[in-house]
Parts: C-alpha cells; structure tokens; sequence
C-alpha cells in the first residue's frame, strides 16, 4: 500500500508540472499574438528580426515561435470535401438508424473542418484582424496555404487593401435599402471581391517534393494508361527518382485513388472529369445501352473487355458516383472478361439521362423514352391510359434499338412500323 500510495503521489506531481508546462505554454503563446497584434504590417523577416531582439533569442527561434506553415486537412490522401461527397453518395444507400448516425458522423466531420479552417486564419498574423471581411470571400483550404506563404510586406498590404474597400463598402451599404447608391456600392463589393481571387491566382506556391511525385505520377498514369508502378518510378526526374521507389509510388497512388488492375495503374485525364456527363454521354452511344425489360424497369449499362476495360469501369464508376459494377464476367465467345457499369434504380437513371441528354448524339431519343417512363410510373399509376402508354413507350424503345437492324421483325412485338409517329406525339410529360 505505502509503493501504491508513493506512485500516485509521483503521478500526482507529474500531472501537475504538465499543467503547469501546458499553463506557461498558454501564456507564451498569448504573448507571442498580442506582441504580433500591435507589430505594423511588414515582412515576416523584419517582424522575426525585431521578436528575436525584444525576446533574446536566436533568428531561426523566433520565426518557428511567430510563424506556422498551413497544412492540408487529408484522410488517406483525400481532401475533406471529397471524404464528404462520398459519404453523402453512400449515405443514400443506407436507412433507418444506421443512416441517422452516417449522417451525424458527416455533421462531426464538417464541424471539424470549420474549425480547422478557422484555425487555419487565426494562424495567419496579418490575416486574423481581417476574419469579418475575409471570411465573405470565396475562398478553400488550398488558398489559406497560400496565404500563410506570403512573407512580403507589398504582398500582404496588396490582400490587405482589397479586405478593407470590401470592408469599408459593406459597413456603408449596411441598412441602407435599395437605392442608386446601395447598387454602386454592392459592385464595388463586387470588384473587391474579384481583385482578391485575382491575387490569390497569382499567388504561387513551391510544391513539396511529395506533391511534385504525386503530380508526376498523375502526368504519368493519365499519359501511360496501364503502366506499372516501376515504369513510373523510371520515368521521374532524378531527383523525384533519389527520394522515391516503386513502393511508395504503389502506396502514393493507392492514396491518390489511382485505379490499380493487376499492378497497371490508370487515372481519368482531369479534362474528362471536367464534363463527365459528356464523356459518358459518348461512351453510352458508343458502346453502352439504354434500354427497358419486359416488366417495364429501365435499364442503362456501359460495357467494356479485358483489363483495360476493367480499370475504366473502376473509373467511371468513381467519377459518377453512383450505378452497380459487374466485373469479370464471361462473354458468350468465352474470350475477354466483360465489364459492366449499370444502372437500375429509377432515380439513378433519371440523374444519368438527364445530365447526359444534352450531349447524346444518337441515343436521345431512347433517354427519351426512358425519362418519359420514369415520369408516369412516379406520378401517373392511377391514369386510365397509363397501362396503354406503358406499352407504347416499350414499342417505342425496341423501334429507337433495331430501327437499323436489317429485316427485323416488327409484327413479332406488335409495332405499326408506318404509324410509329403517333406513339412518339401521345408523349405525356407535359402533363401534371
């Protein structure tokens, strides 16, 4: 009992030095903002030249006491809004209680992004007297890493004086109704606001040499589809080549979610995620489908073979975001595996075509059809001619998928090929 008692009152003391340690920590750092707070704005090594003097300590001390580099808030190489586009998308396929607690586990990740972003300005010194007018720009993570780079005096005075006109016209505006002056003074808001993202373009930072691989590795999966991790490692500059190997660039690539097939890796070119739907659009009337069953269910699928095949299926799959995978599969020749990316659920469907519909070149008709049918099974199902319309927009469908096929038997599924216009003019998504 007397070594117990002597244990805890050894613990006891050490507990109480780290509140004191954590205490004297506090006070420093209150210190450090309230001196940074008073200081004019100038360059961060005149600021560290006269804190190293007023403090005495050394150069290299004082600026790691004044200034923190901003670093990005990542889970597995992802940043935060891309974490929580995915949970939203995989929050849909849940329900009941697990999907109220997905949804607080969302809340919780967003509310800790907040503060971390608000931290991210508090740490910025010449930044945080500014948060009122700041925290009214567009503005993401990437640009507060930025700004916590910029070290010039003219630099910061340039950001500085854009905050305050924006300041300044919104304290004027404030209360003031809609009038002449109001309207000049909102443009003027306006301008400032644009003069800041202007400057935050120009605003460039050195990327770190982890951020140099990663971008090579993109350059080279996007340009090389189907290359292996050693081929990559190869490729680099020699002196991405000296801090790196096959192996990292295996688990940079896994982190960057870079599709992996067998050890070949492949990675959509940025410009194709910038119009997905386009692309998808191109690929449906090339080698996908859009059709209906017999139990009039929709049905779209994009298909492709072998490995390749497979990796852009992986692919497509992450761009859209949602739709079922079926891979591996064997074809009726029993050669390439066939890949499959389809959509079933009425929603999902009616998501698809609708952004797709715009850059169909072949298939619109059948997006057509389809949108119609989802229509009239969501809202007309007590019409006395939903039955009869249900049945001509399956004659519809099969008429846009073998209008082209040489002999096909129309009379075998009851189909008017002369007549066809008239299915096409009873159309009823206009109706309420």
């Amino acid at each position: 009992m007397g070594v117990k008692a002597d244990k805890l009152r050894q613990m006891a003391d050490v507990q109480q030095r780290i509140e004191e340690d954590e205490e004297e920590l506090r006070e420093i750092t209150e210190t450090t903002k309230q001196w940074v707070d008073k200081q004019p704005i100038r360059s961060n090594e005149d600021i560290a030249k006269d804190y190293s003097q007023e403090f005495g300590m050394n150069l290299s001390d004082a600026r790691k006491s004044l200034f923190t580099t901003a670093n990005k808030y990542e889970i597995q190489g992802n940043d935060i809004p891309s974490v929580i586009k995915e949970m939203k998308l995989y929050k849909r396929t849940l329900k009941g209680d697990r999907k109220y607690e997905f949804s607080k586990a969302i809340d919780n990740l967003i509310e800790g992004y907040s503060h971390h972003l608000t931290k991210m300005v508090d740490d910025i010194h010449w930044l945080r007297k500014y948060k009122k007018p700041f925290r009214n720009m567009t503005f993401k993570e990437h640009d507060l890493i930025k700004l916590s780079k910029v070290t010039k005096e003219e630099s910061k005075r340039e950001f500085i004086d854009t905050l305050c006109k924006y300041w300044e016209c919104s304290i004027n505006n404030r209360d003031m109704g809609f009038n002449p002056k109001s309207a000049q003074l909102s443009k003027e808001m306006t301008k400032a606001k644009k003069q800041f993202g202007q400057l935050l373009k120009k605003t460039l930072i050195s990327a770190s040499p982890k951020e140099e691989i990663r971008k090579a590795i993109l350059k080279s999966v996007c340009d090389n589809p189907g290359i292996s991790s050693r081929e990559i490692h190869d490729s680099l500059p020699r002196n991405l080549y000296n801090r790196s190997s096959p192996q990292i660039i295996s688990k940079l690539a896994k982190n960057y979610n870079i599709t992996n097939v067998d050890g070949a890796y492949y990675k959509f070119n940025d410009d194709i995620k910038k119009n997905i739907w386009a692309y998808t659009a191109a690929f449906i009337d090339s080698d996908g489908y859009i059709t209906m069953d017999k139990s009039h269910n929709p049905r779209v699928g994009l298909v492709a073979t072998g490995e390749r095949g497979k990796a852009f299926m992986l692919e497509m799959h992450k761009s859209i975001g949602f739709g079922r995978l079926h891979l591996d599969q064997k074809s009726p020749q029993d050669t390439k595996l066939i890949n499959r990316l389809n959509f079933y659920a009425a929603d999902d469907v009616k998501k698809l075509l609708t952004n797709c519909k715009p850059h169909f070149r072949m298939k619109g008709p059948n997006a057509d059809v389809l949108l119609e049918l989802i229509k009239i099974k969501k809202n007309d199902k007590k019409k006395d001619w939903y039955k009869d319309r249900k049945g001509e927009l399956f004659k519809l469908m099969k008429y846009h998928n073998h209008r082209d096929t040489y002999n096909f038997d129309w009379n075998a599924w009851d189909i008017d090929i002369e007549n066809i216009n008239k299915l096409e003019e009873n159309n009823k998504m206009g109706i309420q």
